[in-house]
């Protein structure tokens, strides 16, 4: 995870990007990951934990209906959350992770693992449906936010 993260933030260095997190069941995981990089502040603008469904719709502008009628675990609540942090941070790439890190908290159709993770630059928004099976709650945010930086990567 560190190593991604470093060559990560050499690779923003380099093209001169700044990057954005709103994080929902990797309560900061990303974040920290990112600012325990040497130089990371360079980079790294801004990162808001919006774990409750309030703050999804407060602070990060996602209507209310989307998590209403998709739910906060969705790929509509996802892109929702990336398209205003881009807005809020303005920044060129912006990171939205929601999902279930268990080990409660999981349905048949939303089961534990189930994590949505939207990167988005410029115009361009990659969003990834991932189902991270029989782990713990840490090894689950481990792998948003190991999925989440090769994301980024991909995209720049």
């Amino acid at each position: 995870m560190k190593n991604l993260a470093n060559k990560l933030v050499k690779k923003l260095i380099k093209k001169k990007l700044k990057i954005s997190f709103a994080e929902s069941c990797t309560g900061g995981m990303l974040s920290s990951t990112i600012t325990s990089v040497n130089d990371s502040s360079k980079v790294f603008n801004l990162g808001l934990v919006t774990y409750s469904n309030e703050v999804k719709v407060d602070i990060l502008k996602v209507p209310k209906k989307i998590i209403t009628q998709y739910g906060a675990v969705s790929k509509e609540c996802c892109i929702s959350m990336v398209r205003n942090l881009s807005k809020i941070s303005k920044t060129n790439i912006s990171v939205s992770i929601t999902g279930i890190a268990g080990p409660n908290g999981g349905s048949k159709f939303k089961p534990v693992g189930l994590v949505y993770i939207a990167v988005k630059k410029g115009n361009k928004i990659i969003i990834k449906k991932n189902l991270f099976k029989s782990q713990n709650r840490i090894s689950i945010q481990k792998s948003s936010v190991i999925t989440s930086l090769k994301l980024v990567n991909k995209i720049i």
